[in-house]
């Protein structure tokens, strides 16, 4: 993997909301602007979205992506917002090669544009939309293992200054999202945020462990209250199966009255691939 490489996970917030100036999303939004400050500027940006499932893993190539508003019910503003940045055809050539390359059969969609979860983080930390960007999918099967052997075989992406994005969320629960507030609901979100951080950047963890766990997360502390369908969850499957190694910066942040997390691989030493994991199921 190229040194250059940054790795990050983040909880991209409710649909549009971030953009809206939603005051359930304040803290989320300062995050994110503080990391594009924080991060090299990349070259290219390669985002893996919750929101996007395909039969095999699927990479947008167009050399001019539009934007699919795939949210309904919020203020018509919401459907009018604007993300004009290039496709980057060659890194996507090069993403469907890591793939294949790993006996992961892939396809690429000319056609496909931006979800909400690209466009919206993206919009918060680079405005000015002039970085080629890249979108794959996540596997309709939603396998951990089938993510994390993504993310293992992206690891030999050669692109200088790339910026790998999980965009999904630590936390969702959509009916809890919108449910009173009580001290079992806040129990359960801090229980499962407290296992996925050591999970995540407990330097002492053994690969094979950290690994392990991520593997069999629905045996985590509440971890189906805080995902009955883990597609929020899976992006950072993949981010961790790329860098192979502990995170070294872990971001709390109160996402609609919830406790969650965003991660950044961007000290990383150069470790092997975990062979264990790497077969695409």
């Amino acid at each position: 993997m190229n040194p250059s490489t940054q790795i990050l996970f983040i909880s991209h917030g409710g649909g549009p909301m971030p953009l809206l100036d939603d005051p359930n999303h304040q803290e989320m939004v300062v995050h994110l602007q503080e990391l594009a400050g924080r991060l090299p500027r990349p070259s290219a940006i390669l985002v893996i979205s919750a929101h996007w499932e395909a039969p095999l893993p699927t990479i947008t190539s167009g050399l001019t992506p539009g934007l699919i508003y795939d949210y309904s019910g919020f203020p018509a503003e919401s459907y009018e917002i604007q993300y004009p940045c290039p496709g980057a055809p060659e890194l996507a050539q090069q993403v469907f090669n890591a793939l294949a390359d790993a006996g992961i059969a892939a396809q690429s969609d000319a056609d496909r544009g931006f979800d909400h979860g690209v466009f919206v983080p993206l919009k918060l930390m680079y405005p000015e939309a002039d970085i080629p960007c890249v979108q794959l999918s996540l596997v309709n099967n939603l396998h951990p293992q089938t993510h994390l052997a993504i993310g293992s075989a992206l690891r030999t992406l050669d692109y200088d200054n790339l910026l790998v994005i999980g965009s999904g969320f630590t936390f969702h629960n959509l009916q809890i999202f919108f449910a009173p507030h009580t001290p079992e609901i806040q129990t359960k979100n801090q229980a499962f945020e407290d296992w996925l951080e050591d999970t995540c950047t407990n330097s002492t963890l053994a690969e094979a462990e950290r690994c392990h766990r991520l593997l069999h997360w629905a045996q985590a502390p509440h971890a189906r209250f805080c995902h009955p369908r883990e597609e929020h969850l899976l992006p950072l499957h993949v981010c961790y199966g790329m860098a192979s190694e502990a995170s070294d910066d872990h971001i709390s942040a109160t996402i609609m009255g919830k406790q969650t997390s965003m991660y950044c691989w961007s000290n990383r030493l150069s470790h092997p691939e975990i062979l264990w994991y790497s077969s695409y199921t």
